[in-house]
């Protein structure tokens, strides 16, 4: 028996095939992110925690407007003698000097949150840096030390601000446990939540205006210290060089 297959019915069965084997190669060599999805580009994360055996831990406040709770937190800190990183904006630097001075003179580390507080997800890069570099002469001017550690508004990033940040030198510092204290739930629910979440090499997310943050820290402070955390800066618990972010955010020692 002879089969006849005609001309176009032939075109258009090896057309289909190119694109099937077209599509295939570009699925695979694609990678796949943690929940499964094809991505062709591995997207740029900041620091959410860092990989560590070691019972320690980073608490941290962002400091954004200029009516807070500053002056109680640094008792409580003072009291447990921890160490805790801030991360400031301008707004705030403009309305609290003196209160800058003392966190510096105690201590406590310093962190770029921006000088305007503005909207991550529209800004350029010339934008970005012009932002880093107006904070970072406020703080200058008032305790003599400019920034290593940077944090974006509202946890909001993207490859442009990552990759503009890392050319100032500076590290990118996001949270792996919210007390999203900003919410006035309560202070049980905040205690609960970041004892909860929070494990070794966790970096915690304050706010020095959270109207149960003062009563909720001497709590938090007093649970990790009889679980034999040491409550630690940012910048003394991140590595420094040598190291891998994952998906998670994870920072990796590359051994």
């Amino acid at each position: 028996m002879i089969i006849i297959i005609k001309k176009e019915k032939l075109k258009k069965t090896f057309t289909k095939g190119a694109l099937l084997l077209v599509a295939l190669i570009a699925i695979f060599t694609m990678t796949v992110d943690s929940k499964g999805v094809f991505v062709s580009k591995k997207r740029k994360l900041p620091i959410y925690s860092v990989d560590t055996k070691e019972k320690k831990i980073a608490i941290t406040f962002d400091a954004s407007w200029p009516k807070d709770n500053t002056d109680e937190i640094i008792e409580i800190l003072d009291k447990y003698n921890v160490k805790a990183t801030f991360f400031l904006v301008g707004t705030w630097v403009d309305h609290n000097p003196e209160k800058l001075k003392i966190l510096h003179e105690k201590g406590h580390e310093i962190g770029n949150h921006t000088n305007t507080h503005p909207d991550m997800n529209s800004i350029s890069r010339s934008e970005l840096l012009k932002e880093i570099e107006a904070l970072d002469s406020k703080i200058k001017k008032i305790t003599g030390q400019g920034t290593t550690l940077f944090r974006c508004p509202s946890g909001v990033y993207n490859d442009l601000i990552i990759e503009t940040v890392e050319s100032t030198n500076r590290y990118c510092i996001q949270w792996d446990v919210d007390s999203i204290d900003w919410k006035a739930q309560g202070e049980e629910i905040e205690f609960n939540r970041v004892v909860k979440k929070t494990k070794p090499g966790s970096i915690i997310l304050f706010h020095n205006d959270g109207r149960y943050t003062t009563k909720t820290l001497p709590r938090i402070i007093e649970y990790f210290k009889k679980e034999g955390y040491s409550m630690v800066t940012v910048s003394e618990l991140i590595y420094k060089s040598d190291f891998m972010i994952d998906h998670n955010g994870k920072q990796i020692y590359n051994k």
